[in-house]
């Protein structure tokens, strides 16, 4: 990785449905232990990506941001990152789900669609009861308090993931900054293949990996893995 100053800051961008609650268990201890300025962004479920954008474009008036991101906000990341080179420190990238606009096949933008279809027809009571019944414990517990959190706005927010135009693969090679990829090796709707095409095409990168039975036992484990090598005092790894 190359010699690039401290950051001033790094802000933490949460995936589909997600919020800061989970990025700040993600990220928090890992800027901690740093002590790196940390802010982790609660998405506005009614213009999730314009509140990524305005949150980052806020954080880089203090200089240069680390951006951690999980799944859509690991592909608002990378996005930002190349059009704004000289703002970034590096980024985190956590459970990256697709490559290219054509999202026919994803499984996160078909997994989206279908819950705010859901949600519309049922309400939220049932299908948090039918979420809770198919996902691990910590995943029910975190989407409840999530999901919770941005109704009645949150079918707008899943309509708005499942539109997304994930990052091209001739975007990923245009990066200059350094990216720390972190992908889940039974992660279907994060699929790893999708993350080890990502360090592929991303000139300055590393990949890292986790399972989920891992990241279910403590969050902190994105941080953990994903900051180690760009940042110059690296973190104990479990």
């Amino acid at each position: 990785m190359p010699d690039l100053p401290h950051p001033a800051v790094a802000v933490a961008l949460p995936g589909t449905g997600s919020d800061a609650h989970f990025a700040r268990r993600a990220f928090g201890s890992a800027c901690a232990a740093l002590d790196i300025p940390f802010h982790p962004v609660d998405p506005d479920p009614r213009r999730v990506i314009d509140s990524y954008h305005a949150a980052l474009d806020a954080a880089a008036r203090s200089g240069p941001v680390l951006i951690a991101g999980v799944s859509l906000g690991a592909a608002v990341a990378v996005e930002w990152a190349a059009r704004h080179p000289d703002s970034v420190y590096g980024v985190v990238a956590a459970l990256p789900a697709w490559t290219g606009a054509d999202t026919t096949g994803c499984p996160a933008a078909l997994s989206a669609a279908a819950t705010a279809s859901a949600l519309r027809a049922d309400g939220i009571d049932a299908v948090i009861e039918g979420m809770r019944a198919s996902s691990p414990a910590w995943l029910a517990e975190a989407l409840t308090r999530s999901w919770r959190s941005q109704w009645p706005d949150l079918p707008s927010a899943l309509d708005e993931a499942a539109a997304y135009r994930w990052p091209e693969a001739e975007l990923l090679s245009s990066i200059t900054v350094p990216v720390s990829l972190v992908g889940a090796i039974d992660d279907p709707v994060h699929p790893f293949g999708v993350a080890e095409r990502w360090a592929d095409l991303i000139p300055d990168s590393e990949l890292h990996h986790l399972t989920l039975d891992e990241l279910g036992s403590d969050p902190a484990i994105l941080g953990q893995r994903g900051f180690r090598t760009l940042v110059p005092r690296r973190i104990a790894t479990p």
